[in-house]
């Protein structure tokens, strides 16, 4: 699968989360066989009023391999802007390989704004938007949205068209509805009849935390390839699990030891790009995951949430783990 001037050999991306698909995720993931990133979500309106906060989430380094950045907003000449201005590399970084459009963010503010999955509640408009920031930008424009707004208003074929229609180079579908969140089992097969009916690549995702679930994806729905979310949280072992499955290679489950050093690499890698304070508070939901089911782990999640430093999550895995 190509996106732009990017191969994909596997086809696997981590998928854009808000509030933990950031720097250090990203690039633990790519050290562990994710071929392709999406940033947390960017406000294009944000971006058009330079604010800096906004702009911070939007740096992307050399470090993560190829990562796209994803922009959300319901306004089409706001979103082209937006979309033109992150073309470019922000700060220090480098520069994204492809704009993606969010139409499928769930929460409640960004839904009752009319934005992310509430895009959905108008093809047409999902049409004009990927026209015009496809128009605005010489990078591939991707979007990801859900199956509908709720089960009595599944409308992803007609809106994949629209995206389609508007210029989109590429399709990452979520099984669910915004009603669901992420509750409930991931529909494969409305992912099915999109990959059927679109001529672009399509991406499938919810439900893939193994390598037998993605053989059980890709297999189900005939899609280009996956995207991981949650399932890559706590666990970007997930990636070379699923390329030893589909190169026919043995895999080997990591040891704890193996789990506490990438944790702890991940952490340090927030601490270099955001400061420890702010790292430390961010990477607690995170580094707490790889332990989930371990002995002890109770007591460490406990411990990581009063943790304000490094070296003290880095004691409390040690002397609650070990």
């Amino acid at each position: 699968m190509k996106i732009g001037n990017v191969e994909l050999k596997y086809g696997l991306m981590l998928a854009p989360m808000a509030g933990f698909s950031d720097y250090a995720m990203r690039r633990i993931c790519r050290e562990h066989g994710c071929e392709y990133s999406v940033t947390e979500m960017v406000s294009a309106r944000a971006v058009v009023y330079e604010d800096k906060k906004t702009l911070t989430l939007a740096k992307i380094t050399r470090d993560e391999g190829p990562v796209a950045l994803q922009i959300f907003g319901s306004e089409p000449a706001i979103m082209a802007e937006a979309a033109a201005r992150l073309c470019a590399p922000v700060g220090d970084g480098v520069a994204p390989v492809a704009i993606d459009i969010n139409m499928g963010c769930p929460v409640p503010k960004v839904f009752n704004n009319g934005e992310g999955s509430a895009l959905m509640k108008s093809p047409e408009l999902i049409y004009d938007i990927v026209r015009s920031v496809s128009a605005a930008i010489e990078l591939p424009c991707t979007v990801k949205m859900r199956l509908g707004v709720d089960s009595a208003h599944v409308n992803v074929l007609e809106c994949a068209k629209a995206a389609e229609e508007g210029g989109a180079t590429l399709l990452t579908v979520h099984g669910r509805t915004r009603v669901q969140l992420y509750a409930g089992e991931a529909n494969m097969t409305e992912i099915e009849k999109v990959k059927k009916a679109l001529q672009i690549p399509v991406v499938a995702n919810g439900d893939i935390t193994s390598a037998a679930d993605a053989a059980r994806v890709l297999r189900q729905t005939g899609a280009d390839g996956i995207a991981i979310g949650r399932g890559a949280v706590g666990n970007p072992f997930v990636f070379s699990e699923i390329i030893s499955f589909l190169s026919g290679d043995t895999y080997t489950e990591p040891t704890l030891d193996m789990r506490i050093e990438v944790a702890l690499k991940q952490l340090s890698y927030a601490v270099s790009e955001k400061g420890e304070e702010c790292a430390v508070r961010e990477a607690r939901k995170q580094i707490a995951q790889y332990f989930k089911g371990f002995r002890g782990a109770a007591e460490l999640r406990a411990a990581i949430n009063v943790s304000t430093t490094y070296d003290e999550v880095f004691t409390a895995v040690y002397s609650t783990l070990k």
